[in-house]
């Protein structure tokens, strides 16, 4: 079976033969979720205002869809980060600024305000996503009497730390030969 990763490996690097079951938790894969359609939502914010406002008859509201934009496309990339807690609240905060500005717009005289209770049910819905995400991908610690794992025999190089002393030594007589000539 091919696998992507062994295309990026170094030439002496194990390859991968056989993979196992995904590390991933459902929350995690939750949160990857919202995070990608939190960078689709804030791309078509960012770059189409005007015709989130005219589907929702807010005309004027430009500004205010970009800057939502680019709050969503920061959610999402936090979101797909290590720090993904983060961007999940901050999607949970959007939520809530998203509600109020729709509800904003849903005056009498809004020939679109279905247009706007629908989108309100839509962010009502994300937002329980987002809620119920941002509680269960809180960073994972070991419990306190957890033994930590001590590598008191590795070096961090990969071929010994004289193969890399010498590799050193080379590079600079390498390059003070260069100089002296």
């Amino acid at each position: 079976m091919f696998h992507f990763s062994n295309i990026v490996r170094s030439k002496g690097d194990p390859t991968i033969v056989e993979s196992g079951p995904s590390l991933k938790r459902p929350q995690d894969q939750l949160a990857r979720a919202l995070g990608w359609f939190s960078l689709g939502l804030g791309v078509v914010e960012l770059l189409a205002p005007r015709r989130v406002t005219e589907t929702l008859g807010m005309e004027g509201s430009e500004t205010m869809v970009r800057a939502f934009g680019v709050r969503e496309i920061v959610a999402g990339i936090m979101s797909l980060s290590v720090e993904k807690n983060a961007g999940l609240w901050a999607r949970v905060g959007g939520d809530g600024l998203d509600a109020a500005a729709l509800l904003s717009g849903l005056t009498s005289d809004n020939p679109k305000k279905g247009n706007i209770a629908l989108a309100l049910l839509m962010v009502g819905g994300i937002a329980m996503l987002d809620y119920r995400a941002a509680q269960h991908t809180k960073p994972r610690r070991p419990p306190r009497d957890a033994k930590r794992k001590l590598y008191p025999g590795r070096s961090g190089f990969p071929k010994g730390v004289k193969a890399a002393k010498d590799r050193a030594k080379d590079m600079i007589q390498h390059a003070t030969a260069g100089v002296t000539s």
